[in-house]
């Protein structure tokens, strides 16, 4: 029986896993519309907490400002990386012109922006207290004290790399980086609720083994990070496409990508194999009702909305609204084959 602060806790952490794939959805939706630096400062929006919603609610000599506020922070970091070692990307960042151009104001914009960093700061105030409510473990789990910790030490760093997406003027890199982050995030929060959700269960025990299994399902997990970086690549890959071609010829725009696009649609393709596999091999070993057998199912079903989502973006000259979903249910197949690895790593079987 879990007792009932434990209950709040893992209720919690799957609300706190929801709202973190929600505000993965509203990434997507920022970065599908083009809408980035809908806000151009951070972390008010237009030197507001509530943003405008015509130009005449605007500060006076906004553009300016705020090209001189992004130039000022983009120095900081560019001698941040001279510090690091990297000063190509240091020296890349200084001389890059699109940080003087000013972002003419967009009021849909802005608020698509806008919502999606109340989404984030929401996922933040659910962080630390899941965080709070971690210290319950102290005793009998400090791992979830430490990762709950951990967690909230990225997510004040995706808060300040977020910021410095803003004054890049969306350079490239770092939104990768930004992604890989959220799966960061994504999977501690993930480890949390199993193992806080695992304490008072036993595990489960089959007939055979299920090495392969596990093999097969770590190489989908690191095959599912690299297509999100891939896919992350395409995406910085059309932006500069559509910027050259003053965003018209649209369909073009897939045939110009070049090599980036063809590594991540063969590699799309070795995703689908190796998880038709996994889900022969849970089809064979679990059955019934079955956590692991569900999802094997949800992640079949995740994978025909991504190949008909990527069929979409690749034929029919990237609609935003595939591209969301492609974006979305990508990190919803590494948040259940992460979850599906976990519960499968602790399976036992009667010949051991």
């Amino acid at each position: 029986m879990v007792p009932k602060s434990e209950h709040r806790f893992i209720r919690l952490n799957l609300i706190t896993i929801i709202v973190t794939l929600v505000l993965i959805l509203a990434g997507a939706v920022v970065r599908s519309t083009g809408s980035g630096m809908g806000c151009p400062d951070w972390p008010k929006c237009f030197d507001q907490y509530v943003p405008p919603t015509s130009a005449d609610q605007l500060p006076a000599g906004y553009k300016e400002k705020y090209v001189a506020g992004r130039t000022a922070k983009n120095e900081k970091f560019a001698k941040l990386l001279d510090k690091m070692g990297k000063s190509n990307l240091a020296d890349s960042i200084r001389h890059d012109q699109t940080i003087t151009v000013p972002e003419n104001f967009n009021v849909a914009k802005t608020w698509t922006e806008y919502i999606n960093r109340l989404t984030g700061a929401f996922t933040g105030f659910l962080l630390l207290g899941l965080t709070i409510l971690s210290f319950q473990y102290r005793k009998k789990a400090k791992r979830i004290i430490v990762l709950s910790l951990l967690n909230l030490v990225v997510v004040g760093f995706q808060a300040w790399l977020g910021s410095i997406v803003v004054s890049t003027n969306l350079l490239a890199w770092i939104v990768t980086v930004h992604m890989l982050l959220a799966l960061v995030i994504l999977a501690i929060l993930v480890y949390t609720y199993y193992y806080a959700s695992r304490i008072y269960r036993d595990y489960t025990v089959i007939i055979s083994k299920v090495v392969w299994l596990k093999v097969l399902l770590l190489v989908a997990i690191l095959l599912s990070v690299a297509q999100i970086t891939l896919g992350t690549e395409v995406r910085e890959a059309i932006d500069a496409i559509s910027k050259s071609l003053l965003y018209q010829e649209r369909a073009t725009w897939v045939g110009k990508i070049g090599q980036t696009f063809s590594y991540h649609r063969d590699l799309a393709i070795f995703v689908v194999v190796v998880n038709i596999f996994i889900y022969q091999f849970v089809m064979d070993k679990f059955g019934g009702k079955a956590t692991e057998l569900r999802l094997g199912n949800s992640i079949i079903v995740v994978l025909l909305i991504q190949i008909a989502s990527g069929l979409i973006l690749s034929n029919f000259a990237l609609p935003p609204f595939a591209q969301v979903i492609h974006l979305v249910f990508s990190t919803v197949l590494f948040t259940l084959q992460f979850y599906l690895y976990l519960l499968v790593y602790r399976t036992n079987t009667y010949n051991q």
